[in-house]
């Protein structure tokens, strides 16, 4: 079979993330996924090779999780088949001199904002540089996506809050009667 790789770039201070204490992350990822890692760390370049395709991506999404300031535990959620990560490019939704403001508005005083948004769709966030990272179910980020999305477009907390609390008691009728259906239905 041929051998197939990915290159990537991380930020600088991201490097050691990855490679971890004694190098225990990069080997987790490397026995996790079938794969081999390069990392030259004077660069931030990675090269991930390997002959399955499917674990081939898996790490490197796991590795473009880290690189988005997630930390290793949270991104080998991305290992899992229903999981999946979305970058949402703050700048897309502001100017320079609004950057930091309107970043603060997805972090929140003391982080709250941020909390808030993971509780209510069970998603995982990341504010690194000039993206916000969430990982999560494929259905949980897309909403997570979507408050994020309205509060860098201006949208008032509250508003959003309530938004996505309705949206979650949807989902869980949605699962319940999911459920019922498939009890009642053998």
């Amino acid at each position: 079979m041929a051998e197939l790789s990915y290159e990537l770039k991380l930020p600088q201070d991201r490097i050691a993330v990855l490679i971890g204490v004694k190098g225990e992350i990069k080997k987790g990822i490397e026995e996790a996924t079938a794969t081999k890692l390069e990392i030259d760390s004077k660069e931030g370049d990675v090269t991930i090779t390997g002959e399955d395709a499917i674990k081939l991506y898996a790490a490197k999404e796991l590795i473009r999780a880290i690189g988005r300031g997630f930390n290793p535990d949270i991104a080998q959620l991305l290992l899992k088949q229903d999981y999946c990560m979305e970058a949402v490019r703050i700048d897309d939704f502001t100017n320079k001199s609004q950057f930091q403001r309107v970043k603060g508005r997805i972090i929140g005083r003391a982080g709250r904002a941020r909390k808030n948004i993971e509780e209510l769709t069970d998603t995982n966030i990341s504010v690194y540089g000039k993206t916000v990272g969430i990982i999560g179910t494929a259905e949980n980020t897309a909403l997570a996506r979507k408050a994020v999305e309205s509060l860098l477009s201006g949208s008032m907390h509250s508003t959003v809050y309530k938004w996505l609390s309705k949206k979650r008691k949807e989902l869980k009728i949605r699962e319940f009667e999911a459920g019922m259906n498939g009890k009642y239905s053998r």
